[in-house]
């Protein structure tokens, strides 16, 4: 009987088969499926490929089919109208008897509607990944800030996020070095932190989020430690109500110089706590540091968390523009160091940082342990394991085995860096941070290159510990919302073809499960959002034919260990010529950051399910003008961001400058304009940021305004400076060689770099990579590595101000903007000083869009001339005022015939010089005397002119009044007609060394245009 069921049962099954495979598994049907299903994915992901149907199963008694795919299907960003095109085309396929089964199409093991993200999809959220954890007060809060309750950006939200690699200890060389290649004048390792440490982490910052990094995040050299045990400054106490006392358990302490393997700095000393009062004489903690220069320093602070913490501690930062408040909920975060923000510090001990325990809650504790101002240097000792250590290094991607152990044949001694902090990797910071050695030391210190990629995961697990992200665990109670891995690529292609973006995130691990129960595949939907933004972004501003590559569900160690939703981003190739000619540029680097902070916004949205507004751009047309005699209105229009309709500004914030001090928190102006009152002969500086629902903006160009009360005059300061951008790169016909020409011009950074290591040196596109010391194509010098490189402040107002008030001038300034926007009339000032620094039409990379950065643009052009014509008298200074008229390839003759025939100058040659020196000649203009040396090679206080201009006189009464001291080029040439007065320097004024020396050349010119 059994036997005859046996056989009933593989008749049936053979018959239905059977049937199947006559009608649908065939060939025919496969390639057509095939084809159809290579086609949408060409389709949407722009680039070849090829999906295959692995396998077809039927159920005929279910009338039900599943088709799975290989892994390609997969990679697409799946939307609704994606996958409605794929079912249709597979049921076009099917025959007609099985064209009304119920269809499943499956990739990488899901059924692919499972991957649509939650915010595309119109209904069936799948609840499981809607990961939120509400908390009424995130770990630090600015209550200084106008800004308020950033209730649809990212307020209460936790990131944990990392640049990618760091300066590490190579055990099997017994050196320090980087983790990769030296190359395109940059190396990964400090790459990645040109996007996250001066773009990225500001705009998540900007939108209200707390943003946590394992690498250190202030450039500065110097560290200075404030603390009770051992401190670089004072530490007060003042008692009130409440007395401070020790809290009984270890505390931060800085004994030593250097720090040896498993020794934990926060663990070695003491830390002091104090009840909190909500009313009566209230207790202080004082530190008093002894800055050293003056300058801006991060400022981070250390307490312990304890049984009853306050949720609410009061500190208080005194900096050159004032005091700044925060909240910090010490019932998060203790024992490590938690940053508070970037201040402006005066030399010596005239500033401090309080904590005070007045709150809203009585009878809580607020703890206090050490202040850490500036980044440092390295202080972790490393060398190779006196028991051996590793003999290769795995691959974040590899399988974690054991691995051969050489003993060493040398004796060595314990090594620092010799490195500043910031350039380390995440290995070393967490241990001089109080991370337990758990976390960072995965090999017992036998690899440090394993243990520093392999230590992210586990130091995000450790934060986020004792939350609802990991309840069960012991950590700093942080809950993270997620974690962001910032990496770049290898690869090469020839020519012009992009390596692009790689998203890689992991679901295929403990059930597909994070260790609270909810779904991984949240780490998809993040990953989609963030590819989506990046792709798109980089396609519409900068190159059309950005590659978009794979989305991959693959076991790396940063995507696989944290226990949140968690994205390991590959931007592009660091070893790709065309993705470098980008990656250099810092507006691509700004715009790829806001991509990103774009996707991860949007991503929690869905997750909170809430509502989001994206932060607006940066304002335009800035300008100042005098609305009385101790009265200033300032105006500006909105930037609108075309591709985020929710970005526009409902107010703004005006942040105020009082010569040569910091900022102040600013205050908030509900309309694009705003009028203050100023004290005569002091500089007042000003800038503006945009504030919606969704957050506050990047700032604005700083302007500067100064009454003088014996006024000789009023100026208008004028800045055209607007230039920021990679260096000089260029191709050949024959594309035998191709590279960055940075000492033709070497660009012009945002504020400043530092990741700039040197200039390239291998030109030679055949020449491949042999190793990380000889990278091939694109090998790169290291003379620069660590050295901060200067760039376009956007305070060049206050520069020439400074000149300007010292030879009694009042001024005001403006955009050139505002210019051409006829938001500013020229022809109500006498003067009119114009700043174009390094500005010149460019273009980026390729050139695939319009160029930019113009010196004189058409609008520009017609002001000037009918403001000269008027009688008005101009400076103009800018290392490219000749070069970018005639040795242009988008100049035009009547750019020329327009710089002849009104400022009076013409070019001669685009190298006028490569000392860096000036002299003031013989001329009709007594006034303008003197030696001058400017900035002409890279440094870490100016913009450097590598090659200004050498222009000439255009008219029999104009005049050289400097020349190139090395070769006696004209540099500088002023006009005094019957009319109207120029003066054109081939050199930019701001770029002159010393502050003495420009008010002596200002005053020279003033005298020689006024007299």
């Amino acid at each position: 009987m059994r036997k005859s069921v046996f056989i009933a049962c593989i008749l049936a099954l053979s018959y239905s088969y059977s049937s199947f495979s006559q009608n649908l598994a065939d060939d025919s049907l496969r390639k057509k499926l095939n084809s159809s299903l290579t086609n949408i994915y060409k389709e949407v992901m722009l680039r070849p490929g090829r999906v295959t149907v692995d396998s077809i199963a039927v159920n005929e008694r279910k009338k039900s089919i599943e088709f799975h795919t290989n892994l390609s299907l997969s990679y697409l960003p799946m939307r609704e109208s994606t996958v409605l095109h794929i079912y249709d085309s597979v049921r076009y396929y099917l025959p007609p008897a099985q064209k009304k089964y119920r269809i499943g199409v499956f990739s990488d093991g899901e059924e692919i509607s499972h991957l649509i993200p939650n915010f595309f999809r119109s209904k069936q959220k799948d609840k499981n990944r809607m990961i939120a954890h509400p908390v009424k007060k995130s770990l630090v809060t600015n209550i200084s800030s106008p800004a308020g309750n950033l209730d649809k950006g990212l307020q209460n939200n936790h990131i944990a996020l990392w640049q990618s690699h760091g300066w590490y200890y190579e055990q099997k060389l017994g050196r320090w070095e980087w983790q990769r290649a030296r190359i395109f004048q940059t190396v990964e390792d400090l790459y990645t932190q040109s996007y996250v440490l001066p773009f990225l982490v500001p705009m998540l910052e900007n939108a209200g989020a707390n943003v946590l990094l394992p690498r250190e995040r202030d450039y500065n050299k110097t560290e200075l430690i404030i603390d009770n045990d051992d401190s670089m400054g004072r530490v007060e106490e003042t008692n009130g109500k409440e007395a401070w006392q020790d809290t009984g358990s270890a505390g931060f302490a800085n004994p030593k110089e250097i720090y040896l393997d498993g020794e934990n700095p926060f663990r070695m000393g003491t830390a002091r706590q104090a009840k909190t009062i909500t009313r009566g004489e209230e207790s202080l903690a004082e530190w008093r540091p002894d800055i050293p220069e003056k300058g801006e320093y991060g400022v981070y602070i250390s307490y312990q968390t304890v049984k009853n913490s306050s949720d609410d501690a009061l500190y208080s930062v005194y900096h050159e523009g004032g005091r700044t408040d925060f909240r910090v909920n010490q019932q998060m975060g203790g024992g490590t160091w938690i940053f508070l923000g970037y201040f402006n510090f005066d030399k010596g001990n005239g500033h401090k940082i309080t904590l005070s325990n007045k709150s809203s809650h009585a009878g809580r504790i607020v703890t206090a342990d050490a202040i850490k101002i500036g980044g440092g240097m390295g202080n972790i000792a490393r060398m190779p394991h006196p028991e051996g250590f590793e003999g290769e290094n795995t691959k974040s991607s590899d399988t974690q085995t054991a691995k051969k152990t050489v003993i060493p044949k040398i004796g060595y001694s314990p090594e620092i860096s010799g490195y500043p902090r910031y350039a380390e990797g995440a290995r070393y910071w967490m241990q001089w941070a109080g991370v337990p050695d758990s976390v960072y030391n995965r090999t017992e210190s036998k690899n440090d290159y394993t243990d520093d990629y392999a230590g992210r995961g586990v130091w995000v697990n450790w934060l986020a510990g004792g939350s609802p992200v990991l309840p069960k665990e012991k950590g700093l109670n942080i809950p993270l919302d997620l974690a962001f891995a910032f990496h770049t690529d290898a690869g090469t292609f020839w020519g012009d073809t992009i390596v692009g973006t790689l998203g890689i995130y992991m679901t295929h691990f403990n059930d597909e499960q994070f260790r609270n129960g909810k779904s991984r595949w949240a780490s998809r939907d993040l990953s989609e959002l963030v590819m989506d933004e990046v792709v798109n972004d980089i396609r519409r501003e900068f190159e059309p034919d950005w590659t978009r590559r794979h989305l991959w569900n693959r076991s790396y160690a940063e995507a696989r260990t944290p226990n949140v939703p968690t994205m390991l981003l590959e931007l592009l190739s660091h070893q790709n010529f065309a993705d470098m000619r980008y990656g250099l540029d810092p507006t691509f680097r700004f715009t790829v950051s806001r991509s990103i902070y774009k996707g991860m916004l949007k991503f929690l949205a869905a997750e909170y399910n809430r509502p989001y507004v994206v932060q607006p751009l940066p304002v335009k047309n800035f300008s100042s003008r005098f609305s009385g005699e101790q009265e200033v209105e300032l105006r500006w229009q909105p930037t609108i961001d075309m591709a985020e309709p929710s970005a526009n500004p409902t107010k703004y914030i005006v942040y105020t400058r009082i010569n040569g001090g910091g900022f102040d928190n600013g205050v908030t102006v509900n309309d694009n304009r705003y009028v203050t009152s100023i004290q005569k002969d002091s500089i007042y500086s000003f800038k503006v940021v945009a504030m919606n629902g969704g957050g506050i903006s990047f700032p604005s160009e700083i302007l500067s305004v100064c009454r003088k009360t014996n006024q000789k005059g009023e100026a208008l300061i004028v800045n055209g400076f607007t230039r920021i951008s990679a260096p000089f790169s260029f191709t050949t016909s024959g594309d035998s060689i191709a590279g960055f020409a940075g000492h033709m011009d070497n660009g012009v950074p945002y504020i400043a770099e530092h990741h700039f290591i040197g200039h390239m040196h291998e030109f030679r596109r055949v020449i491949p990579w042999m190793d990380d010391d000889a990278s091939g194509f694109g090998d790169s010098d290291a003379n620069y590595e660590t050295t901060a490189i200067a760039g376009n402040t956007f305070d060049y107002p206050f520069v020439h101000g400074q000149a300007f008030a010292g030879a009694e001038y009042s001024f005001v300034s403006s955009s050139a903007g505002a210019i051409e926007n006829n938001d500013v009339s020229l022809q109500s000032y006498k003067m009119v000083d114009w700043i174009l620094g390094k500005q010149r039409e460019w273009s980026v990379a390729r050139g695939a869009k319009p160029p930019r950065f113009k010196t004189f643009p058409k609008s520009y052009q017609e002001a000037i001339a009918g403001y000269c014509n008027n009688g008005g008298s101009i400076i103009v200074s800018g290392a490219f005022v000749g070069t970018d008229l005639w040795d242009n390839p988008y100049a035009t003759a009547e750019d020329r015939k327009w710089a002849q025939d009104i400022l009076k100058y013409k070019w001669r040659n685009n190298y006028g010089a490569v000392t860096g020196q000036i002299k003031a000649v013989a001329s009709p203009f007594t006034s303008v005397q003197g030696n001058y040396t400017y900035y002409h090679t890279l440094n870490s206080e100016s913009y450097a002119v590598e090659y200004p201009d050498a222009i000439e006189p255009a008219d029999d009464n104009a005049f050289t009044v400097f020349r190139y001291t090395e070769n006696n080029l004209s540099a500088g040439v002023i006009y005094k007609g019957e009319k109207y007065s120029t003066a054109v320097l081939g050199f930019p004024i701001e770029a002159v060394k010393k502050t003495e020396d420009r008010d002596k050349l200002v005053k020279g010119l003033l005298e020689a245009l006024t007299h």
